[in-house]
């Protein structure tokens, strides 16, 4: 039986490593009709070998039924909307930040989360510390009497919603006489901090151990390390939710939006969709007593995976570091504010600035060191959104001579390889190089947020392999033949401003629109049949993305395929070929069931 197991456990491993590293067609949208069926019978015939395995392991002894889905730890948010703010009312902010780096990270058994290849062996055990790994938080609240509402933002690759309401039901035995209408948890998607899902550890043995355990019934370990999440992070999260919550200051809430130079970003790897949103949006809150620092928080799309790519013997992917958030949060400290961030909807979606893509030397023995640069620079704009380039550059010369030494000579460094013929006038791009400044205005006291779960069917079968052997805390249904897992989405109002909580990696196509939702431009040729966000809640409406669920990849159903495409690996990352369809029809009822007060 045990050499049945390993032999069995050999070939699931291989061939997850294969499909999870390995792209082997390159398709298009203008792929023909004879390619597109051979591409989706090879995967086909993949998903079937894997889902052949899966019907030889047992459901893990968790697995419910659908019928008894239960809700608790999940909050559905205010029951009405209000269409204005109450008389005197005053927006009150709370905010803490701590920190999720243990003080044995270097001796224990700690694993980054983001990257596992053959570049570095295989093997995540961090080695060196080169970034902060932080848990932000913010709790908000109108004056309306209806409840306190929390964002907290944590550096890590994703955080599955099994967690997310372990943390929540900790916080309300902690804090049971406060009353909240929702608690929101996200991920900045970081490829390099300590791994929360499970998929990054000490992969193999761990795989090994829950096969044979599930043949037997047994409890299966976690993919993550229990001791570490379950223990230390818990608590941490748990720790500046409630100091958030519990030391809120009345103050004057701004906001500011500005279209940032496209250069910042790119879409890298899913060429069917068009959408690039490239708006950076800027709340700050302003206490009424100045002895209290302001709080800024930072919303924007990027994909935080620089540092944690294995490249060479010394920039081996073992290195912990929040990434270019951890030094947007360093500028924004520096420059007088508490510093949140909430990631974007970034499937596809990176940092486009290459190797800074702009001449400067910035140690390229270390790799950490280019998200160093772009984190500063993504802070720099932060912090500067409504200022002039006249303003600019006083704030530089009077308040931060080092940076401001430290830019000329990055230009004089350019200038002078132009002239040695070394580079083109283009290769350097000044961060307010034809800046235009933005308005910043007043936000009106008033937060409405409402809450849904969706059901999703899972039915992709590797993804449904990690459900099985218990590595990621997600809490799977069963409906006859058919496996599911509940998702949340939600819609938030604070002011007149428009946020839609997305779980998981989306696909921007389905927040702005796009060509991979027409038959056009998509895989299948057909459309995809259901509005964007922006169609059903506003064309101003702002993505909070990986929130309260890290489910992978979330792209169209039409433009779903499960052959190993070199432009659709998304799909061996995502739940399944509903997934989309399932969460956007989600929004729609959402959309449809808000409530409002008569001002």
């Amino acid at each position: 039986m045990k050499k049945k197991v390993k032999k069995l456990a050999s070939v699931i491993l291989a061939l997850a490593i294969i499909l999870s590293s390995t792209t082997i067609i390159t398709a298009s949208a203008g792929t023909s009709p004879i390619a597109r069926v051979g591409i989706s019978a090879l995967g086909g015939i993949v998903k079937g070998v894997i889902g052949g395995l899966n019907a030889l392991i047992p459901d893990n002894k968790n697995f419910g039924k659908v019928s008894e889905h239960s809700t608790e730890n999940f909050y559905s948010g205010t029951d009405d909307f209000k269409s204005s703010a109450d008389d005197n009312a005053k927006w009150k902010l709370g905010y803490c930040k701590n920190s999720l780096i243990p003080e044995d990270v270097l001796e224990g058994e700690y694993y980054l989360g983001g990257f596992m290849s053959g570049q570095n062996g295989m093997k995540n055990k961090v080695e060196e510390v080169v970034g902060g790994m932080d848990v932000r938080a913010i709790a908000l609240d109108d004056s309306s009497d209806r409840g306190v509402t929390v964002f907290a933002n944590i550096d890590c690759i994703g955080l599955s919603n099994g967690d997310i309401k372990a943390i929540r039901e900790l916080v309300a035995k902690k804090l049971p006489n406060v009353k909240f209408t929702s608690i929101n948890i996200s991920s900045t998607h970081c490829h390099s901090c300590i791994d929360t899902q499970g998929l990054w550890t000490n992969l193999f043995p761990k795989l090994l151990k829950n096969l044979a355990k599930s043949y037997v019934r047994a409890d299966m370990e976690r993919g993550v390390n229990t001791e570490y999440i379950e223990g230390f992070f818990y608590e941490a999260v748990s720790n500046a939710i409630i100091s958030a919550a519990t030391n809120m200051k009345e103050g004057t809430l701004k906001v500011a939006k500005k279209e940032l130079n496209s250069g910042y970003f790119n879409n890298k790897n899913r060429k069917s969709a068009s959408a690039l949103i490239t708006e950076m949006t800027r709340l700050t809150f302003i206490p009424d007593d100045e002895t209290i620092r302001p709080t800024m928080l930072v919303n924007v799309a990027g994909h935080p995976d620089v540092t944690g790519l294995a490249v060479d013997k010394v920039d081996n992917g073992r290195q912990l570091s929040g990434d270019y958030v951890t030094y947007m949060q360093e500028t924004v400290e520096e420059g007088g504010y508490n510093f949140m961030f909430i990631q974007g909807p970034i499937a596809g979606i990176y940092m486009g600035r290459g190797l800074t893509n702009d001449d400067v030397d910035t140690n390229p023995d270390r790799r950490y060191m280019q998200s160093v640069r772009y984190g500063a620079e993504l802070g720099k704009i932060a912090l500067y959104l409504t200022n002039t380039v006249d303003e600019i550059e006083a704030d530089y010369q009077n308040n931060h001579p080092e940076d401001w030494a430290a830019l000329q000579a990055d230009i004089k460094n350019h200038n002078d390889k132009v002239a040695a013929g070394k580079s083109s006038e283009s290769s350097y791009t000044l961060w307010y190089k034809d800046w235009t400044p933005t308005t910043e205005t007043v936000v009106s006291p008033v937060l409405n947020i409402r809450l849904k779960e969706v059901k999703v069917e899972v039915t992709n079968p590797l993804i449904l392999l990690v459900g099985k052997l218990n590595l990621a805390n997600y809490a799977v249904c069963k409906d006859g033949l058919k496996y599911y897992i509940f998702v949340e989405i939600g819609y938030c109002e604070i002011g007149n401003l428009k946020f839609v909580m997305m779980p998981g990696e989306i696909c921007q196509d389905l927040v702005a629109g796009g060509t991979s939702l027409t038959a056009e431009g998509s895989f299948s040729g057909k459309d995809f049949g259901l509005p964007s966000i922006y169609e059903i809640f506003g064309e101003d409406t702002v993505c909070f993305g990986l929130m309260n669920d890290a489910i992978g990849y979330v792209v169209p159903d039409n433009d779903y395929t499960s052959g190993l495409v070199d432009e659709h690996y998304h799909e061996l990352l995502s739940l399944g070929k509903t997934e989309a369809s399932s969460i956007m029809q989600g929004f729609v009822e959402l959309h449809e069931s808000l409530k409002r007060q008569p001002s």
